[in-house]
């Protein structure tokens, strides 16, 4: 019931998971989660990041300007928040997969989109993810080591949805 793709470097996979999101909502999938959508701002800043939302066409910013020699965190956790609230709300609709963008920093903490994987697993909700190298050990902490590592191929990742959306119905 859980899936995950392993990023291999920053937003690497973000196309895939955006293409699996889309291959499934031509499908007519109703799909609750978000994929990120990055925008590159010009050479001398970084890209803003947006989740875009796919149980409707609400994009959220989750990316602060810091200025060109900031070294810290750009992930402004209000519009996470906000884009939290906006897939726990589609959750309730009994969505065929939740699919995460990432599970990233802000999840390794117990905030973020966490407590929504726990309950869309709870409930029997399909969920695709994925993880950096990173932050595998702390990905299997949460989980128990429960989970299916996925390679980053669209139909490897399509087929596996398939599957968990026939078993759990």
């Amino acid at each position: 019931m859980l899936g995950y793709v392993i990023s291999e470097g920053r937003g690497t996979v973000d196309p895939l998971m955006s293409e699996v999101a889309g291959a499934l909502r031509a499908q007519g999938w109703p799909l609750a989660g978000v994929v990120q959508v990055n925008t590159e701002t010009g050479p001398d800043t970084k890209c803003d990041m947006d989740l875009q939302v796919l149980a409707g066409a609400e994009a959220v910013r989750i990316s602060q300007r810091l200025g060109r020699l900031a070294r810290g965190c750009r992930l402004d956790p209000q519009g996470l928040e906000r884009a939290v609230g906006l897939v726990e709300q589609a959750l309730s609709a009994r969505p065929r997969l939740l699919l995460i963008n990432k599970f990233g920093k802000a999840e390794l903490e117990g905030r973020g989109f966490r407590p929504t994987i726990g309950r869309a697993l709870a409930e029997g909700v399909p969920v695709l993810t994925a993880v950096n190298r990173g932050n595998l050990p702390g990905f299997h902490d949460f989980t128990g080591g429960l989970g299916t590592a996925l390679p980053p191929e669209r139909d490897a990742v399509l087929d596996w949805c398939v599957a968990q959306a026939i078993q759990a119905v």
